[in-house]
């Protein structure tokens, strides 16, 4: 064989091996290779920056997200039905998958009320491991314009107030990515199998 067919080879051969692991990285994120519990992104979407405090009263930022899997809610400590009945299954879920690295968010949506002691004292009705975020309005509605959550505030007869939101979990990866929405009524368990089955992907997922 002379050398100019022979690297001609080579160079085929590098080529096949370079669109195999193409097809290898898109394989990854298949729809066959995530639980089918769920909605799964096609590939994983950044959030971009943030800069909240969580209810330790500590800065929090998109670096935060990094390293675990993050289950992300958007709420508020006044709410009477929804959020605490997010809430409470969450901290069911968490029992169930106790070898994946996961935290949880309660991103507030009424930053006014809950500072980061009310919040602090309304995630231990939960779990003490829960996060509570809040900060300034114009941070909060930016990471909820980038997962697509919606906020009203609804005016009560006498003065008072409450708020619609949009309902649903977001799954973060360990690089902080948006990665599947799951949306009510949530079944505890299939979360939780989905968590365990997808973990090792999400925590090593470049």
């Amino acid at each position: 064989m002379s050398s100019r067919y022979f690297w001609a080879l080579v160079a085929l051969v590098c080529v096949g091996a370079g669109f195999a692991g193409y097809r290898l990285a898109v394989a990854r994120y298949s729809h066959a290779a995530v639980p089918a519990y769920g909605t799964w992104l096609p590939r994983p979407r950044a959030l971009g920056p943030f800069a909240l405090t969580d209810s330790r009263g500590r800065p929090f930022h998109r670096a935060d997200l990094r390293s675990h899997l993050t289950l992300m809610y958007f709420g508020y400590t006044r709410c009477a039905d929804e959020c605490p009945d997010t809430l409470a299954l969450l901290a069911r879920v968490q029992q169930r998958v106790p070898l994946v690295p996961l935290q949880v968010l309660f991103v507030s949506i009424d930053p006014r009320h809950d500072t980061p002691p009310v919040l602090a004292k309304f995630l231990r009705r939960f779990d003490p491991q829960f996060i509570g975020l809040t900060g300034p309005m114009a941070q909060i509605r930016g990471l909820a314009a980038r997962l697509g959550v919606a906020r009203g505030r609804i005016a009560l007869p006498g003065g008072g107030k409450t708020f619609e939101h949009t309902v649903a979990l977001f799954l973060l990866d360990a690089r902080g990515r948006e990665v599947a929405v799951f949306t009510p009524p949530v079944d505890g368990r299939r979360l939780a199998a989905a968590l365990r089955a997808s973990a090792e992907r999400l925590l090593t997922s470049g």
